[in-house]
């Protein structure tokens, strides 16, 4: 506990000023740390991450990182984006059949999968702030009160298994708990910075962002218990890797811009 206090505290000191400062560094920062949560998830399939596939990998997520605020510069490139795309997954399926199979149809899909997944989700945080430091302060604190939430609330009423097989320790009332938690921090953000006309809207909005997270942490979860390790990394002691702390964020701040919550 303590390590994960210390890592917490350091994480933080490091992280808040670019999430206050926000502009290309914030973004830079976002794109060496979905870099990173990539280089995890392609090492779980074993794909060697100074490698082809690795670099073609990179490609996609960079491309798919890319805000719609800053992407002025692929107008110099004679390809649309869809064709860009496409050009990549093509590479990787002819690498398939240079290596004869070594590297498989299989590991074209996982790979293009963990781009669009790691990309898109972290894309949508640099939307997010790009839209003003509420709306990443909102995902945020959202994503940390729902953590607290069920952690406390699993802590002190936990006595049934919300989904033992693949994750132990998580219970049905701590899933309500960080639930409530959320809508607390969404009444309290309301307040100050009235994202909404209606009150409820927000409470309404809190709650399905607070499910996503929870469920976006128990997809990271599933994920390392078919590939049976621990952690996604150890870039964070106490806390695992990038995507152990990033999973719940990035697959909730789409629904945010999906309802038009943040535009």
């Amino acid at each position: 506990m303590k390590t994960r206090i210390i890592t917490a505290i350091i994480g933080l000191v490091i992280f808040l000023p670019f999430v206050f400062y926000g502009s290309w560094p914030f973004i830079l920062f976002i794109y060496i740390i979905a870099t990173v949560g990539l280089f995890e998830l392609l090492k779980m399939k074993r794909v060697p991450i100074i490698s082809f596939p690795s670099l073609v990998g990179v490609l996609l997520l960079w491309f798919f990182l890319v805000s719609d605020k800053f992407s002025s510069f692929l107008d110099t490139i004679p390809l649309t984006q869809t064709e860009i795309l496409y050009a990549l997954v093509f590479i990787l399926l002819a690498y398939t059949v240079l290596v004869k199979n070594r590297f498989s149809f299989d590991d074209v899909s996982f790979v293009l999968l963990s781009a669009l997944y790691v990309g898109i989700g972290f894309g949508y945080v640099i939307e997010t702030r790009l839209a003003g430091i509420e709306f990443i302060l909102y995902a945020l604190l959202i994503v940390w009160f729902t953590d607290s939430g069920a952690y406390f609330a699993g802590r002190a009423f936990g006595k049934h298994k919300l989904w033992p097989i693949i994750s132990p320790k998580k219970t049905i009332e701590g899933f309500v708990g960080g639930i409530i938690g959320a809508v607390i921090i969404g009444i309290i953000l309301q307040i100050m910075f009235n994202f909404h006309d209606s009150l409820l809207i927000v409470i309404l909005v809190s709650i399905f962002a607070s499910l996503l997270a929870q469920i976006g942490d128990l997809i990271q979860s599933a994920f390392k218990r078919i590939y049976d390790i621990k952690d996604s990394g150890q870039i964070l002691p106490g806390h695992g890797g990038i995507l152990d702390r990033f999973d719940s964020l990035i697959f909730m701040v789409p629904f945010l811009h999906f309802i038009q919550f943040i535009t």
